[in-house]
């Protein structure tokens, strides 16, 4: 079942809070690293104003999505006792996600735009406070098998707004960042669901 979570000020700040500071949980360090199938840049700098509503809300609402996915990935690095794979895993979704991360709010930033999504608009995907916290408790196998049941959902609700602002968009770089997240994040969840069948 996919879970569908109101953004509010508060919900953001708490993702926030959970990836140390800031949205930006690369470390600085992803800048000029190969960041997966996207291919997308962290220093792009799309034309100004050539965007829609679609092409904002799809960048609103994507950043705090994708930072729940780099806390969750954090999370994982740090526990001892992780099938390699999955920790393989958690580290190349931080290294997808993080710079991707950086170019929405690049993108916000030049068509003059709030970073955060307006009241009353849901992501499909994210995890409530008591998944995060299951998740940050478990350990070892329990916790790998429980990070990709929640990363497939988490994709599962990333894949339904890219398809969205496929649909919707006008900014081309956008666009192709929606399709882009669409092509690899349902490879990663197939990748997810084969992972699980050998733990």
């Amino acid at each position: 079942m996919k879970k569908i979570l109101t953004l509010s000020a508060a919900a953001f700040a708490t993702t926030i809070a959970l990836a140390g500071c800031s949205a930006d949980t690369s470390g600085g360090g992803m800048s000029g690293m190969n960041h997966g199938s996207s291919g997308m840049s962290s220093s792009f700098a799309p034309a100004p104003g050539d965007h829609n509503a679609a092409d904002t809300m799809f960048s609103q609402g994507m950043i705090p999505h994708h930072t729940q996915a780099v806390v969750m990935s954090d999370m994982m690095l740090t526990k001892q006792g992780i099938d390699p794979k999955v920790a393989a895993l958690a580290t190349r979704i931080k290294a997808e996600q993080g710079p991707e991360i950086t170019t929405m709010t690049g993108w916000l930033k030049s068509w003059n735009e709030s970073a955060q999504m307006s009241a009353g608009h849901g992501m499909s995907g994210m995890m409530g406070a008591d998944d995060m916290g299951k998740l940050q408790t478990a350990q070892g196998t329990d916790a790998a098998k429980l990070f990709l049941t929640q990363m497939i959902a988490h994709h599962q609700g990333a894949i339904m707004m890219s398809k969205t602002e496929e649909a919707g968009g006008q900014n081309t770089d956008a666009v192709a960042l929606s399709k882009s997240i669409v092509v690899s994040q349902q490879a990663e969840i197939q990748e997810m669901k084969d992972l699980l069948g050998t733990l």
